[in-house]
């Protein structure tokens, strides 16, 4: 597999992971007895986590462009 579809892989499921995290943490989505529910500190991580991701997959994605050219 090459590297630029491997970052940009990871990157969607740290993006994926992140927009569940910032949900759980707003009471959107999760079971009630999770301890991310309903938690403001998970808003903000939610969202860094997803920024996170973006960054890597974005990454991904140009290492896949240059190595084409």
């Amino acid at each position: 597999m090459k590297l630029g579809t491997l970052f940009t892989i990871i990157g969607g499921v740290i993006t994926i992971l992140g927009i569940i995290f910032h949900f759980q943490g707003q009471s959107v989505i999760g079971p009630e007895s999770s301890f991310m529910y309903s938690n403001p500190d998970w808003i903000t991580y939610g969202l860094q986590i997803l920024i996170i991701g973006i960054i890597i997959a974005m990454s991904g994605i140009v290492l896949s462009v240059v190595k084409r050219n």
